[in-house]
C-alpha cells in the first residue's frame, strides 16, 4: 500500500541539481535508509517528502488518511512552553487537551473547575490518559524533565524533545534525520527497539551503521540529484553495490577500449584521405556522447594529519583518582595507564562525566583524590574546543586557513582550496559563509581545522555527529594510521569497534572501569550501560517475577496434581505470613518506587544538561544532594520490596 510518493521530482538551488527527475515511493511497513554525502540534499529531500520544500517540477502525493511526522531540526526557544507541552502537542487535539488540563491543575475558581471537568470528560472519551502515559513514558526513556522550559535547554536536549514529539504521535510515516545525534548508547538501543516494533513506515538518515543495520530493510543512495534504491539491509547494500561497481568498472574498461579503437580508425581515415563509412562515424559520435554522459564516481575525501614530534612513552598515569563537585562525586575509582599509540574510547550515559574525565586526563582539572601524572612532549588537539570557533559569517578559508591562500600541513605547503578539497569542499563551497553549511559540512570543517594543528594526542568528542558514512570511514582509517595517541568519546558503536584498543567505562554511579578491547569485546563479556532508572526498573521487574513464580507454585494443575515447581515450593521453607502493617507497606511500595524513579529521572535530566555545572554552585550542590538522597531512598525501597516478597 502506497502512503507517500514523489514522481519526476525536480529541484535546483542555483546551478546545483538537488533532485533530478527523482521517483520515490514509500509503502506501508517500509524502512528506508537514505545515504549520501554531506550537502548532497538528503535533508532537502526530507522537506520535499513532507511538503515543506516546493518542487521545481514533478509531483508529490500523500494519502489523505496518512499521518506524517518528522524529527524537527529547530524548536522554539522563546516563551514559556514546557517539554511536556511541546511533546504532547504531537498528539494534535488530544495533546492540546492534555496541555490545557495540566495548566488547570490546582485550579480554584468555579469557572476553571468547570472547564477542567469538561476537559477531563473529553480526555476520557478520546483515551487521553493512556496517551498521557505514552508521553510520560517517552520523556522518561529519553531522560527528559517534562516541566523544564524549552528555552532553558541546550541544543542537544532540544533535539531529544523533538525526537520525543515525533515518537509519541505514532504516525503512519516517520521521517528521522540523524536521530542518534546527542543520544547516549542506552538510549540509542532503546530507540532501536522502539523502531523495530513500530508499525508505520520509516525514512531514516543516519551515520550510525549499526543503527542503520538494525532498522533499514531498503537503502536509497542520493548522488547529484539521482536516487538509486537497493532492497535489503545495509550489509546487503554494501555487498551488492561493491558487485555493481566492479561490474561497471569492467564494462567501462571495455567501452573505453572500443572507443579508443574507433578514435584511432577515424584519425587514420582522415590521414589517408579515404572515404569514411558514415554509419561507423555515426556510431563513433554515439560512443562519444555515451562517454560524456557517464556519471563517474565523485572523488573521495583525503584526510591527512599534521603530525607533531613523538610524545614520551607515557601519556597519562592515573591512580585512584576521583573528581567531586561541592564534595559530591562525579567520577570515582579511575585507574589507568595510557601509553603512546593507545586509542582509548570513553563510554557512559549522558551526564555520566565523560567530559570531566577527559579534562582530568588532560590536566585541565585537578582530581579531588588520587593522582594524575601526564606525560612529556604532549601536543594536544581537542575537537570540542573548536566547535565555537567557527565564525558563521566567515568563509572556510577564513576560518580554517586564516584567510591565507596557502597553508602548511605536515611540513608541506598546500593551497587552501586544495586542502579543503581533501575534505570534499568544492571551490564554490569554500568561499560560502560557514553559516550556510549543513551539519555534516560543519563537522568536516571542524576536522579540517583540527588537523591543521600539530598534535601527538588527539582528543575527539563525538566526532561522528552528522558525518556522512564515507567521511566517517576515512576518519577511521586516518586514526588507525596515526602514530600518536587518541582519546575519544562516541555513541557510535561501530566507530568504537573499528578504532579503539581499550575502553574507560563510566557506570551510572560514576565508577570508572578500564576494559581491554573494543565495544563489542566488552559487550561479549556481558558489559552493558544502564541508566539508574533502567536498573531500578529491572530490579523491580525481577522482584515482581519472583512474586509471580511464588504465587504460581501454590496452583494445582488440571489433573489435581502438583507440578515439580509446586512440589519444590512445598518442600522449601514456607514464606512467613506478613503482618497487617507489613502487607500494607508492601501494597504501597510499587507506587513509592514509581514516584522515586520519576524524581530520579527528572534530577538526572538536570544534571545531564550541558550547562549544569556552570550554574549557581549552591543550586548545583543542592541538586546533586537531592539526586543522592533519592537514589538511596530508591535502593532502600527496592530492597524492602524484595524482603517483603521473599
Amino acid at each position: 500500500m502506497t502512503l507517500l510518493r514523489l514522481s519526476h521530482a525536480e529541484l535546483h538551488f542555483g546551478t546545483q541539481v538537488i533532485l533530478d527527475n527523482l521517483d520515490l515511493t514509500i509503502a506501508k511497513g517500509e524502512r528506508l535508509g537514505l545515504l549520501g554525502r554531506n550537502g548532497v540534499g538528503k535533508t532537502t529531500l526530507f522537506r520535499a517528502l513532507t511538503g515543506e520544500q516546493q518542487l521545481d517540477g514533478g509531483e508529490r502525493w500523500l494519502d489523505p488518511t496518512v499521518k506524517l511526522a518528522r524529527l524537527e531540526q529547530e524548536l522554539p526557544i522563546e516563551g514559556d512552553a514546557t517539554v511536556f507541552d511541546w511533546v504532547a502537542g504531537g498528539l494534535d487535539e488530544v495533546g492540546e487537551l492534555l496541555v490545557a488540563y495540566a495548566e488547570l491543575l490546582g485550579a480554584e475558581t468555579d469557572a476553571d473547575l468547570a472547564r477542567m471537568a469538561s476537559i477531563q470528560q473529553a480526555l476520557d472519551t478520546h483515551d487521553g490518559w493512556s496517551l498521557q502515559n505514552r508521553v510520560e513514558t517517552t520523556l522518561s526513556q529519553l531522560g527528559l524533565d517534562g516541566q523544564a522550559k524549552l528555552q532553558d535547554l541546550s541544543g542537544g536536549w532540544r533535539r531529544r524533545v523533538a525526537l520525543a514529539r515525533a515518537l509519541v504521535s505514532e504516525p503512519d510515516v516517520l521521517l528521522l534525520d540523524e536521530p542518534t545525534n546527542h543520544l547516549d548508547i542506552p538510549t540509542i538501543i532503546w530507540l532501536e527497539q522502539q523502531l523495530q516494533t513500530f508499525s508505520g513506515a520509516i525514512v531514516l538518515i543516519t551515520h550510525d551503521r549499526r543503527f542503520l543495520q538494525a532498522i533499514a530493510n531498503r537503502i536509497g543512495e542520493l548522488d547529484r540529484g539521482l536516487l538509486t534504491l537497493w532492497e535489503g539491509s545495509y550489509r546487503d547494500f554494501l555487498k551488492h553495490r561493491a558487485e555493481q561497481l566492479a561490474a561497471e568498472a569492467t564494462a567501462n574498461a571495455l567501452f573505453d577500449k572500443k572507443l579508443a579503437q574507433e578514435e584511432a580508425w577515424i584519425r587514420q581515415g582522415i590521414k589517408a584521405r579515404r572515404t569514411r563509412n558514415e554509419g561507423r562515424v555515426r556510431r563513433l559520435k554515439a560512443l562519444r556522447e555515451d562517454r560524456a554522459a557517464r556519471r563517474s564516481q565523485v572523488g573521495k575525501a583525503s584526510i591527512s594529519l599534521e603530525n607533531a614530534t613523538l610524545s614520551g612513552k607515557l601519556v597519562a598515569d592515573v591512580k585512584d583518582a576521583s573528581v567531586a563537585y561541592d564534595e559530591r562525586p562525579i567520577i570515582t575509582g579511575v585507574n589507568t595507564i595510557i601509553q603512546r599509540g593507545d586509542r582509548v574510547g570513553i563510554v557512559g550515559r549522558n551526564g555520566a562525566g565523560k567530559t570531566t574525565l577527559i579534562k582530568m586526563l588532560l590536566g585541565d582539572i585537578e582530581p579531588s583524590t588520587g593522582q594524575v601524572k601526564t606525560g612529556t612532549k604532549l601536543q594536544v588537539a581537542y575537537s570540542d574546543q573548536l566547535r565555537g570557533h567557527l565564525d558563521p559569517n566567515g568563509t572556510l578559508i577564513d576560518n580554517i586557513c586564516g584567510g591565507q591562500e596557502f597553508i602548511e600541513i605536515d611540513g608541506k605547503k598546500r593551497h587552501a582550496i586544495g586542502y579543503l578539497g581533501d575534505f570534499l569542499f568544492s571551490p564554490d563551497r569554500v568561499r560560502a559563509p560557514t553559516k550556510v553549511l549543513s551539519g555534516g559540512e560543519r563537522n568536516r570543517a571542524i576536522l579540517a581545522k583540527l588537523f591543521t594543528q600539530p598534535a601527538n594526542l588527539l582528543v575527539l568528542d563525538e566526532p561522528t555527529n552528522d558525518l556522512d558514512i564515507e567521511t566517517l570511514e576515512l576518519l577511521e582509517e586516518v586514526l588507525l594510521e596515526f602514530s600518536g595517541t587518541v582519546v575519544l568519546v562516541s555513541h557510535d558503536r561501530d566507530f568504537m569497534d573499528r578504532v579503539v584498543t581499550s575502553l574507560l567505562v563510566i557506570d551510572e554511579y560514576g565508577n570508572v572501569e578500564e576494559q581491554a578491547g573494543n565495544f563489542s569485546d566488552w559487550e561479549a563479556r556481558g558489559g552493558t550501560l544502564l541508566s539508574t532508572v533502567d536498573e531500578a526498573r529491572s530490579v523491580t521487574k525481577a522482584a515482581k517475577q519472583s512474586h509471580q513464580l511464588q504465587t504460581k507454585t501454590h496452583q494445582i494443575d488440571n489433573n489435581g496434581h502438583q507440578s515439580k515447581e509446586q512440589h519444590a515450593a512445598k518442600s522449601a521453607p514456607q514464606k512467613r505470613k506478613l503482618s497487617y502493617k507489613e502487607q500494607r507497606e508492601l501494597d504501597e511500595l510499587p507506587e513509592l518506587i514509581a514516584s522515586l524513579e520519576e524524581q530520579q529521572a527528572e534530577l538526572e535530566s538536570k544534571t545531564g544538561s550541558a550547562n549544569f555545572f556552570n550554574g549557581d554552585p549552591t543550586e548545583v550542590g543542592k541538586t546533586l544532594e537531592q539526586l543522592t538522597q533519592v537514589g538511596e531512598s530508591l535502593d532502600n525501597a527496592l530492597e524492602r520490596l524484595i524482603e517483603l516478597e521473599g
